[in-house]
């Protein structure tokens, strides 16, 4: 038997079959029966007297939406104590005679002494109150709310747990939720304290271990403990290097310091660890979160139970690998080492990942090809992703080429002088380039973007957080490794870091203490999710590639079917491939039309007419449901225009600022559409696909931007970099400066040093 808080803790009670707790916070979904502690700092207000009733509804708000999508939810409140000494307290004032009060004035009266309330008594004042309140809350959502006081001694007695137990199995097969407190009012009075003022306040740790008690009991798949800290901290909340714990684990306890106890109430983060402790052997879940920050508090409870990272959640499953924490503390170190590192033993890091994607060859491809399988096996890929997945010999030769342009171009990226200012004598002022910090790349299905980005990484000294798609596993895992084995070669292993662990983007969204920059490389939709998801981590990419083709009046028949043929079906799944091709108006039932049909019939390729186009067909093919769609594959849009403005007009309409392009032989014609067309890359008689970091002649892109801050168009390491000042002096302060000062501002630019450019 364990004894916390005065509660004998029978090792597994009679009725339950040892369970096993989820182990990854991700099953929490799962999770049908639930039970949600309230603790007092939860529930009553500042003051500590009264109840803290936004907070309350909301909480109800997501119990009853969590009741009503089928889960059996059960509470473990306090807040009788604070809601009786309210009601004692008004009860006291009234009661002061008539002659007292006028005599006492009412200034004097506010401040009247109030006598020191008995708990037992504010608990048996309040009770009543407290479930008329659940009560009225719950009926908003057509929830019956039923009542249960227990007390210790209720926990000694075999019948009366049995009883407990068929009366919560009742109640909840009744679509009923319990609310649960220990009964306060007939409990041996405790030690005095001073957590509420003017009060004797029941422990609340015997709530805690009350909720851990009647989860067992109750074989509950989920125990949400609330109080009013985000979790559990390494070390005191509040101190300098306390950090929160994401998952806690049992033998975790000697690396945790327990600081003070919440602002009401007795338990603390210790007795909640152990009751958690308990529970999960028991075989339930456990996570401890903040219910009072008005930020979460209204979607604590179901982002919870949908796996969002939210407080410490209690495994006891513990990963063979580091956490995500770990791995961006390990690549903000590594970056750091990575970024002193002479600029030759960069080059030499990315040449020797070059050197090994050509290597190893054979094992790369072996391991693509059981992605590949289990891709096709399980049907989950559509076509243009399969493509994205599949990795060949020449695609491996490319890689390796690319990677050794970044090499040899990066000689000076990083620590390189753009600016030096004499500011005034000996006092000279130098702006030279940095690495951004961490960086966070999220991609989907194509293994080929992580030798890429690893190698724009180490040549601009960036740590770095990899994220693939799960369908790419094995293909990420041995490319990963031998980007560890290039980087070993001058100690800087750590810096580069796969993301393996069931972390959801949504929750790596939130790093913002640990990333600088996201660069999502996937769908439209994931980096529309990415971007709506981060939280002061600013995402550089684009959203869509709607990339348009403008073919005008005084276009070469010659390169017309070249640069749509090659911007349409050279690689229709590329974000710079053409989706929308604009015909002028003039060009309409002549030869050269003609031959563009025929072109992307032979191609198979799908068109669909724009509103215009379609109206100049008596038969036409299927009118476009969107002019705004990305279709990444054989498809694409025709639409009509009048003139090269109305062509631009319709690009920023309709386009998303990625790559457009303008065939013609009229130069000046060109040029209006280079200088007005608001795009990260606007081409002129020119395929889309040129839009490209490795064309562009960077070696590799993080992927294209369509941002207009820090970075457009293909991002190479130039992308990837950002700025600091370095002043320089000699014993120089402001004041010398000043209108009677002994010097002056000079202000002189100064010569840039030589670039290497060998």
């Amino acid at each position: 038997i364990r004894c916390w808080s005065n509660i004998p803790f029978i090792t597994m009670p009679l009725s339950r079959v040892h369970g096993k707790s989820f182990a990854h916070r991700s099953e929490l979904k799962h999770a049908k029966r639930i039970v949600v502690k309230l603790g007092s700092a939860v529930v009553t207000r500042g003051d500590e007297c009264g109840l803290a009733l936004g907070r309350l509804a909301s909480i109800v708000e997501q119990v009853s939406m969590l009741q009503n999508q089928g889960r059996e939810m059960m509470i473990v409140t306090s807040g009788a104590v604070a809601f009786g000494k309210q009601r004692l307290r008004h009860e006291i004032l009234l009661s002061q005679s008539v002659r007292q009060a006028l005599h006492s004035g009412q200034s004097q009266l506010k401040d009247m002494a109030i006598p020191v309330l008995e708990a037992r008594a504010c608990a048996a004042a309040g009770q009543s109150g407290l479930m008329a309140l659940y009560e009225a809350m719950f009926t908003q959502y057509s929830i019956c709310a039923a009542q249960i006081l227990v007390t210790n001694l209720d926990f000694h007695d075999e019948q009366k747990r049995r009883n407990l137990n068929g009366t919560l199995h009742e109640l909840l097969r009744m679509n009923i939720v319990p609310i649960i407190n220990t009964n306060d009012a007939v409990v041996p009075p405790p030690e005095p304290n001073s957590d509420l003022q003017g009060v004797n306040v029941i422990s609340v740790k015997d709530n805690d271990s009350l909720a851990a008690r009647l989860a067992v009991e109750m074989k509950t798949d989920l125990l949400i403990v609330l109080s009013d800290v985000e979790g559990l901290f390494d070390s005191p909340p509040g101190s300098d290097d306390a950090k929160l714990i994401d998952i806690f684990y049992p033998g975790d306890q000697q690396s945790v310091t327990f600081g003070t106890k919440s602002r009401v109430g007795m338990g603390g983060m210790e007795a909640k660890v152990k009751a958690a402790l308990w529970a999960l052997q028991g075989g339930t879940s456990v996570v401890i979160a903040n219910g009072t920050h008005p930020k979460i508090s209204g979607h604590v409870i179901t982002d919870i139970v949908d796996g969002k990272k939210v407080g410490t959640f209690f495994s006891e499953v513990k990963p063979a690998g580091p956490t995500v924490e770990q791995q961006g503390e390990m690549a903000r170190t590594g970056g750091r080492t990575l970024a002193a590192l002479q600029p030759e033993q960069r080059a030499e890091i990315i040449y020797r990942l070059a050197d090994l994607l050509t290597d190893q060859r054979e094992e790369i491809l072996l391991a693509n090809k059981k992605d590949l399988e289990e891709a096709e096996n399980k049907g989950r890929l559509a076509l243009p992703l399969l493509k994205r997945l599949t990795l060949s010999t020449s695609k491996l030769n490319s890689l390796a080429i690319g990677l050794r342009q970044i090499a040899a171009s990066s000689q000076d990226s990083v620590g390189r002088v753009i600016r030096r200012t004499r500011i005034a004598k000996d006092l000279e002022l130098e702006q030279v380039t940095v690495p951004i910090g961490v960086l966070l790349v999220i991609f989907e299905s194509r293994p080929d973007c992580l030798p890429q980005v690893s190698a724009l990484a180490i040549a601009s000294g960036n740590g770095l957080l990899l994220k693939g798609g799960k369908e790419a596993a094995y293909s990420n895992q041995i490319l990963h490794h031998l980007t560890q084995e290039a980087l070993s070669i001058h100690g800087v292993k750590d810096a580069v870091q796969l993301v393996n662990t069931r972390e959801e983007v949504e929750d790596l969204c939130r790093l913002d203490k640990l990333i600088d920059l996201i660069i999502p490389r996937g769908s439209s939709q994931l980096v529309k999710d990415i971007q709506k998801a981060a939280k002061g981590i600013p995402v550089m990419g684009h959203s869509e590639g709607i990339c348009h083709v403008y073919v005008d009046m005084d276009a070469s028949v010659e390169k017309v079917t070249r640069i749509i043929r090659d911007s349409k079906c050279e690689y229709p799944a590329a974000c710079n491939a053409l989706e929308t091709l604009l015909i002028h108006r003039d060009l309409l039932r002549t030869p050269l039309f003609d031959q563009i049909i025929d072109m992307l019939r032979i191609e198979q390729v799908k068109i669909h007419a724009g509103p215009k186009f379609a109206s100049y067909l008596t038969f036409s093919p299927s009118e476009v449901k969107s002019l705004r769609t990305e279709y990444s594959d054989l498809e694409c849009c025709i639409e009509v225009v009048d003139s090269v403005q109305e062509a631009v007009e319709h690009i920023h309409k309709y386009g998303s600022s990625h790559t457009d392009v303008i065939i013609t032989e009229n130069e000046k014609t060109a040029e209006f559409f280079l200088q007005h067309v608001d795009s990260a890359c606007v081409f002129w008689n020119a395929s889309t696909r040129f839009s490209d970091g490795y064309r562009f002649g960077l070696g590799a892109e993080v992927g294209i931007s369509t941002s207009r801050i820090h970075a457009r168009g293909p991002v190479g390491i130039e992308g990837l970099l950002t700025t600091k000042w370095l002043l320089r002096g000699d014993s120089h302060v402001v004041s010398d400066f000043s209108e009677h000062g002994s010097m002056k501002y000079l202000h002189e630019s100064l010569p840039l040093p030589q670039r290497n450019t060998s």
